[in-house]
């Protein structure tokens, strides 16, 4: 009987530090899966320290693994990409190098798939004690507003750490969109998914690469990707200024007839004039938001290039 093969795949941006912590624990756990194969594929994310020669050593002294270095940076979806699409195993995962995806989770994890019909087992994190007071509520508002305005439901706290099957593996990669989303591509592939609730433990080494910048453009690609209701919302703010607008004109138009009121207030009407200017632009910078994401879609431009692989060495 064939035995079962897990493909792990690890993302990496400088962690020259948390690498050699993660691979001894990655082995130790994959020692104590036994009729278990495993496949571990470090995707390379144009890190500017020693992580691409710690890779190189890795396979050269371990035959299971494989590596994919990016010409430049180009961004955490674009590794998980590249690693789920160039992933051969019948279950995958993703985790993080730092160590706050415990490793021998992954025992749990598996057993899960193979007892009870779930496609895939994923973690979340209910608390969240290493953040900041604003991230904490950001990241709350930022999970109500998606469950409003999109129809992908989306687990509050989910992080990337979970093992799928290979045919929600391959769903996935079949999504080949240049502008990913993955935590939405996840929820829009479907598949039964069962959560975990656990605390993630403190980096082994080094920092978060995502600041609050970072995290607001990347909530922003959640909106732009999976939810077409700002648009809605400016066409009908627009409705709405149109229909006061037109009932102003009639007032006026009355009033001046009637009383022979004549028409005053330039102060308020400037404030108006600046007001609505605003809103515009605004509505402007969301329609071109969304087109600039169809013109990088229809550019066809690859979500990676690779430089290098296990097989150059």
């Amino acid at each position: 009987m064939a035995k079962d093969k897990i493909s792990i795949v690890v993302p990496c941006y400088n962690e020259e530090e948390s690498l050699p912590v993660f691979y001894d624990a990655i082995v130790n756990v994959s020692k104590d899966m036994k009729g278990v194969d495993f496949e571990f594929l470090f995707v390379n994310d144009g890190s500017k320290d020693k992580t691409l020669s710690i890779l190189r050593e890795f396979a050269k002294k371990d035959k299971r693994v494989r590596y994919i270095s990016f010409s430049r940076n180009f961004g955490k979806e674009a590794g998980m990409y590249a690693g789920l699409s160039n992933s051969t195993g019948d279950y995958v995962a993703i985790m993080d190098a730092d160590m706050q995806d415990p490793p021998e989770m992954l025992k749990e994890m598996y057993k899960t798939l193979l007892e009870e019909d779930y496609d895939c087992v994923a973690l979340y994190s209910s608390r969240h004690d290493d953040y900041t007071f604003l991230r904490k509520f950001f990241t709350s508002c930022w999970y109500k507003l998606i469950g409003i305005i999109s129809s992908v439901p989306q687990q509050p706290g989910a992080r990337d750490y979970r093992l799928m099957k290979r045919k929600m593996v391959d769903a996935i990669v079949d999504m080949g969109e240049y502008n990913r989303y993955t935590k939405g591509i996840f929820s829009f592939v479907g598949f039964n998914t069962k959560w975990i609730d656990y605390i993630p433990p403190q980096r082994v080494a080094g920092k978060s690469k995502f600041n609050f910048i970072k995290l607001f453009k990347y909530a922003l690609e959640g909106i732009l990707a999976f939810s077409t209701t700002p648009l809605v919302i400016s066409a009908m703010i627009g409705l709405i200024f149109c229909l006061v607008a037109f009932i102003a004109i009639i007032v006026i138009i009355w009033k001046t007839l009637a009383y022979g009121d004549p028409v005053s207030g330039w102060p308020s009407l400037a404030c108006m004039i600046m007001f609505m200017g605003g809103l515009q632009l605004f509505f402007f910078g969301i329609m071109g938001m969304y087109l600039s994401k169809i013109y990088l879609e229809v550019k066809k431009r690859p979500i990676y290039i690779a430089k290098e692989t296990e097989k150059d060495i």
